[in-house]
């Protein structure tokens, strides 16, 4: 699972952030100054470093620094009430990956969040097995019990995507901007007539089911 750290000095703020990522399938541990950061860096390995710059102790400059002399690769996001342009030059200077400026929709925040693990191919396996299920993204080929089954370019990117991201809620905005770019003959309903056929597909799969979350889209959950 991803593990994202959060450092945000508003308690408020930071239990509503990390509540939103935690039901979008990411494991989220929330400290308060830049220095506690910083040593939980030290201690653990995280895949994301989201950041307020105006802490105590240390602030997300200070802190984004630190981390960028010892690791180049991990995505950092800022969450901040400045939006001046000299600020977000010298974020981008010391090598933060993206900006998201207070108040904010946690929606957009978690957008960003997935955008950035994509970049950053954190979520990127070859192949996965579950229960009787194999998936390979590089031979493109997915099997129930060794016999392969037969599924569209578009139902194996959905398939290998909730199976990357297990108990993560998935929009039906969010599957169409991904996988149909807006395009312009794609509806809601276009989605859930995949999630229909991939579930017909996927009927005699032991280790998963593709639940609908009303109201909002889908995810995959492991048996």
């Amino acid at each position: 699972m991803v593990k994202i750290l959060l450092a945000e000095d508003d308690r408020d703020l930071n239990r509503l952030v990390s509540t939103v990522l935690r039901a979008n399938g990411y494991e989220v541990e929330g400290v308060y100054d830049g220095e506690a950061a910083l040593s939980r860096i030290a201690e653990e390995k995280f895949n994301m470093l989201i950041t307020d710059i105006m802490m105590p102790k240390m602030d997300g400059f200070e802190l984004a620094e630190s981390v960028r002399a010892t690791d180049k690769a991990i995505p950092i996001i800022f969450i901040t009430a400045k939006e001046d342009k000299a600020s977000k030059m010298l974020g981008y200077n010391i090598g933060i990956d993206d900006y998201v400026t207070k108040p904010f929709d946690p929606d957009v925040l978690c957008m960003k969040v997935a955008a950035m693990l994509r970049r950053a191919k954190i979520e990127d396996e070859r192949e996965i097995t579950v229960g009787n299920f194999k998936i390979n993204s590089e031979e493109r080929s997915a099997s129930v019990d060794g016999e392969e089954i037969s599924l569209t370019v578009r139902e194996f990117d959905i398939l290998f995507k909730l199976l990357s991201y297990p108990k993560k809620t998935f929009t039906r905005s969010a599957l169409m901007e991904e996988f149909w770019d807006y395009d312009s003959s794609a509806t809601s309903r276009t989605v859930d007539v995949y999630m229909v056929k991939l579930r017909e597909k996927c009927a005699n799969c032991t280790g998963f089911s593709i639940q609908t979350v009303h109201g909002l889209g889908y995810k995959l959950v492991l048996k």
